[in-house]
């Protein structure tokens, strides 16, 4: 919603006005002001309002978690064991390409935009907030739909596909002259495209556990961050010195990459698994007593349901 915010506002706020440079600092300036403000306003509520964790373990799984000692934990070797682990590295590289491209997408949008309609910069600000309020639908949808059928790989690669179907058909439609056009392929794209982002997160927590989220979620931040930058500059490159087209063309040649990285992940569904009585013998590092503890919380169903 931030993000969606962010493509209304400052197109809305800082009106192109290349004839008073004064004034458009002025603008520029009430701003970022306004930025700090909120920012600062989130900070504080956040350190009020938010707890450390729930009174409640919400899974069998997250029982297990926090029944391990806490110095049973270390930062260092978590990094480690993920690094170790295949299918979360290809799907730390592609998740980093998807959002790096949704990143850059959205930087160079309103570029883009007044390339091909000269003098729309608050449109250009409208198509963003369409492709992310898209996304938040999509977001919504995805999780439910992973949350009932619990197919994470096939649900990740086919978003994957779609979203490079998206990219693809945004790229070719951009330049038709008419905005209602880029309205709909931009919400579509942003629809797919942010709706992958909870799927990442959740397959990475499957195929890590019971590694911590917090660390796995990092690292897949940290990629996009390293993605979005390199893709950044090189699309804003293309688009300068070629057109925008080229710069789309660009990222959808690494979306298609992703595509592949995406298949060849094995799906080892660990959480489920656990959540499911299921116990893996691989996950090595759940003690004998988290074991003990599984059978405990499996009789108390069993005393329950009688």
């Amino acid at each position: 919603l931030g993000t969606a915010i962010g493509f209304l506002l400052p197109p809305v706020l800082v009106p192109n006005t290349p004839d008073d440079i004064d004034l458009m600092a002025h603008n520029i300036s009430i701003m970022f002001y306004g930025t700090a403000i909120v920012s600062t306003l989130l900070f504080f509520l956040t350190g009020v309002v938010f707890e450390e964790k729930p009174k409640y373990p919400p899974s069998h799984s997250q029982a297990l978690l926090q029944a391990m000692p806490p110095e049973d934990y270390s930062y260092k070797q978590s990094i480690i064991n993920l690094v170790k682990n295949v299918p979360f590295v290809l799907l730390l590289i592609s998740y980093g390409i998807m959002t790096g491209t949704f990143y850059s997408v959205s930087t160079l949008l309103n570029q883009m935009i007044v390339t091909h309609y000269e003098g729309e910069e608050v449109n250009a600000g409208r198509i963003g907030l369409t492709l992310v309020v898209a996304g938040m639908v999509g977001s919504i949808i995805c999780g439910l739909w992973l949350d009932y059928t619990k197919t994470y790989k096939q649900t990740t690669l086919i978003v994957y596909i779609l979203s490079f179907i998206g990219m693809v058909v945004f790229t070719f439609t951009l330049d038709l002259g008419y905005l209602i056009v880029v309205f709909v392929t931009g919400g579509v794209l942003g629809f797919f495209m942010t709706g992958y982002l909870p799927l990442g997160f959740e397959f990475a927590v499957e195929i890590t556990y019971p590694e911590s989220e917090g660390t796995s979620s990092g690292l897949l931040n940290a990629s996009a961050q390293i993605f979005g930058i390199v893709f950044t500059l090189v699309q804003g490159k293309l688009t300068t010195d070629y057109s925008p087209r080229a710069g789309n063309l660009f990222l959808c040649a690494w979306l298609f990459v992703g595509i592949i990285l995406t298949a060849l992940i094995k799906s080892d569904l660990r959480r489920h698994n656990v959540n499911s009585g299921i116990v893996n013998m691989d996950v090595k590092a759940v003690s004998a007593d988290s074991f003990t503890l599984i059978i405990l919380l499996h009789l108390n169903d069993w005393l329950l349901l009688k």
